[in-house]
């Protein structure tokens, strides 16, 4: 199926490695020029090197995204070196420390206001789209918990619901809003491969808990994201598309 992405442009917060590498991967092996951001600098290089390798325009910087006015003005600036931007996705996300003060904050900082202030500084630009379309970054356990209390998952689920209220507002303007949210990944050296080799009690109780049998792969998830992403889902907007296996027990009606 052609997605009809080839030419289109994308900005991505956070790709150099977990679901966000694998997306932009993708993305660009589908034509699209692609802006992104981490903050480790031979993490950038490398990635920039495997995405121009591929064909495709590149344009990358270290930024943090906790620093609101270095943030947005990296977003104008990729829009401004792209000639535009089709595409927004965040991938960054403080993680799923234990609960502590600190974690709770620096959740609420990376994954609720990193979420909000790119999607703020891209929406100027995605209004000139002919098909914009952000996609929000969540995770099953926002939607039914699974392994406790957590910011990780509190955070998920307000960025979940702040997804589908953006997506009413933006409609007639022709932006879509969409929010992919996956389940256990194994993404080699991510945090499951971790898992596997350090508590392979908890790793195999997981594994049980999927009706799949397996836990999810990157590729799959990436794949999600780029028809989300493409003109071809052009009448999808306001949904949360889980990627779980069948973990997830609730019926979504």
């Amino acid at each position: 199926m052609d997605l009809k992405l080839k030419g289109r442009k994308a900005i991505l917060a956070g790709a150099t490695k977990g679901l966000g590498r694998y997306a932009a991967n993708l993305l660009a092996d589908e034509g699209v020029d692609i802006a992104f951001c981490a903050r480790d600098q031979a993490s950038i290089d490398e990635t920039r090197a495997a995405l121009e390798a591929r064909g495709v325009s590149v344009h990358s910087a270290s930024v943090d995204l906790a620093d609101p006015d270095a943030y947005r003005a990296w977003v104008n600036e990729a829009a401004a070196a792209l000639g535009g931007c089709d595409i927004f996705i965040s991938f960054a996300s403080a993680g799923g420390p234990p609960a502590s003060e600190e974690s709770w904050k620096n959740a609420f900082e990376i994954d609720v206001m990193g979420t909000w202030r790119g999607i703020n500084a891209a929406i100027p630009h995605l209004e000139k789209s002919d098909a914009g379309s952000i996609i929000v970054i969540g995770t099953n356990v926002a939607i039914e918990p699974s392994f406790g209390p957590q910011p990780y998952a509190a955070m998920k689920a307000a960025i979940t619901h702040h997804a589908g209220a953006l997506a009413q507002k933006l409609a007639p303007q022709g932006i879509r809003v969409n929010t992919v949210s996956p389940g256990p990944i194994f993404i080699a050296d991510g945090s499951w491969d971790k898992i596997k080799a350090g508590r392979s009690e908890f790793y195999d109780a997981t594994v049980a808990k999927v009706p799949a049998g397996r836990l999810g792969e990157p590729e799959e998830v990436a794949a999600t994201i780029a028809f989300l992403a493409s003109p071809i889902a052009r009448f999808i907007s306001g949904t949360n598309i889980v990627i779980d296996g069948a973990m997830t027990k609730r019926i979504q009606f």
